[in-house]
């Protein structure tokens, strides 16, 4: 498996969709993107909040608010993994 992004759809502790989209580390605002593509909704609104928790954990967490069409789920959740490496946050 290559190194990606999870997008997971989350309505209240469950998944109720999810994808895979392969990408860099850097590159993973066009593969959330593609990912918003595949699960027919729209892009979140990325803020510097956004851009932070991905530097610093590798996952960012978009609420309803970060939308700008209302949305059937509590919140979009965004992780980067890599089969190569454990745990948050680790990366080349």
């Amino acid at each position: 498996m290559a190194t990606g992004i999870w997008v997971r759809l989350m309505h209240k502790a469950r998944i109720e969709r999810d994808v895979t989209v392969n990408c860099g580390h850097e590159d993973w605002q066009e593969a959330l993107q593609t990912a918003c593509r595949l699960l027919d909704v729209g892009r979140p609104m990325v803020l510097p909040r956004h851009e932070r928790d991905w530097e610093q954990f590798s996952q960012a967490r978009f609420l309803k608010e970060h939308f700008v069409e209302d949305v059937p789920f509590d919140r979009m959740e965004v992780e980067f993994i890599d089969p190569e490496k454990k745990g948050l946050g680790n990366r080349d």
